[in-house]
């Protein structure tokens, strides 16, 4: 028996046959290929400047720190003005900084300034494409297009590093030339292509930067149904970071020297390719109803997967474990994402998603950092099979205390019909 229409998956189809989310993947396309492309090139420069891996880490490290720093506050400024002048905006002035930085012969210095200045102002910019989705995907229309975005995302991570760590092995400039290029080009594609959406609400209700941060912490800690949610993303993005932390000590410990870099870009390669496959395939072929209740599970079975690294496995089993992994996460993200769209209310979303793309990033480097930190002190296999089994053990217990299906329902009925005021349960 065929599924009820409105248990129906959204095909791929459906999705792209809306005009602003032909418009804001296409951005997506441009802009995400340009970003790791430019932390490569200057990263490398670095490291050729200086001579220094510590120096060249640190330039890339800096990449995170914005969200840590001014995520939650800039990302109110999407609930403040139209979404296409917030995303177009922010990609012209990346553009401009990039063309700025490739034209003149920076000190390394002015080159990691500039990439903490472009990661800063793609705060507003993904919280303003994150709160205009859910008004332009309706229902499972907006999962299917997250798990496209979100697959997207990782394939132009991989493209964009290993592009811009070949380009700019000829040059530097001629990277950092076309990393501003495909900003402008992005920039213009939402200028052109996006009518002017923006959130509901007065100036009264935005108040401030910081009130409206404020209110973000609010909304996403005061109700139980975002809180639920949060905690488990939180939670899972801490223990699942290991594969990607750990790639190098793991390829020596499984390898020869003369293969150990192979080895580390499989292991690197496979999460985000694991990603890709779960996310799609959940999204497009899954009802809407089963995977909302995929969630939990998925999120348990994530960590689980690395687990049996206690047998010290070979390196195409370690590669099958990570990718295993990566596909679990692809059927978390992307429906828990579209389900918190739709329980916050339109006019908080772009602060919502600052406060939670902040907690994702700070625990994913928490868990990179203590992972390496045991793996100085302990075997590599015992500190991933530990960690890993920590790992389900608390997803269990978040999962325990997951919020009901109706509760659920009625909290997005609520979101849809008022604009609730944050921090009230």
């Amino acid at each position: 028996m065929s599924a009820p229409d409105h248990d129906r998956p959204a095909t791929y189809r459906e999705v792209f046959s809306h005009r602003e989310f032909r418009v804001v993947y296409g951005a997506v396309a441009l802009s995400n290929l340009a970003d790791p492309m430019a932390k490569a090139a200057i990263t490398l420069l670095v490291f050729q400047r200086t001579g220094s891996v510590a120096l060249s880490a640190l330039a890339f490290a800096v990449s995170y720190l914005p969200w840590l720093i001014g995520g939650p506050l800039l990302s109110t400024l999407a609930d403040r003005y139209p979404y296409r002048t917030v995303i177009g905006v922010t990609l012209v002035f990346r553009a401009a900084l990039f063309l700025i930085v490739a034209i003149f012969h920076w000190p390394g210095a002015v080159l990691v300034a500039a990439l903490f200045l472009s990661t800063l102002s793609a705060a507003p910019e993904q919280a303003a494409r994150s709160a205009l989705l859910p008004r332009a995907l309706p229902k499972d229309r907006l999962v299917v297009g997250l798990s496209l975005i979100g697959g997207l995302n990782q394939i132009t991570q991989i493209a964009g590093y290993v592009v811009g760590a070949a380009l700019a092995g000829i040059s530097t400039q001629l990277v950092l030339f076309l990393t501003a290029t495909l900003f402008a080009g992005a920039a213009a594609v939402v200028l052109l292509g996006l009518r002017g959406w923006s959130a509901t609400g007065t100036d009264a209700e935005h108040g401030t930067l910081l009130g409206g941060m404020s209110q973000g912490f609010g909304l996403v800690f005061g109700r139980a149904e975002l809180r639920s949610i949060a905690i488990l993303l939180f939670c899972a993005m801490f223990f699942v970071a290991v594969p990607e932390g750990l790639a190098a000590a793991w390829a020596s410990e499984l390898v020869a020297d003369d293969e150990r870099g192979i080895t580390q870009g499989l292991i690197m390669a496979a999460t985000p390719l694991g990603f890709v496959a779960g996310s799609l395939i959940v999204g497009r072929l899954v009802r809407p109803s089963r995977r909302r209740a995929l969630i939990r599970p998925a999120a348990i079975v994530a960590p689980l997967t690395l687990v049996p690294a206690f047998f010290e496995p070979s390196v195409i089993v370690v590669v099958l474990m990570v990718a295993a992994c990566g596909f679990a996460v692809g059927g978390v993200l992307p429906p828990a994402q579209g389900l918190f769209a739709m329980v916050v209310p339109d006019g908080f979303r772009a602060r919502a998603y600052g406060v939670m793309q902040t907690g994702v990033t700070l625990m994913q480097g928490a868990g990179v950092a203590l992972t390496g930190l045991l793996a100085e002190r302990f075997p590599l296999p015992g500190v991933v099979s530990s960690w890993s089994l920590a790992g389900v053990l608390v997803m269990v217990g978040v999962s325990l205390r997951w919020p009901s299906e109706q509760r659920f329902d009625a909290a997005i009925a609520a979101a849809a019909e008022r604009e609730p005021q944050p921090g009230r349960v």
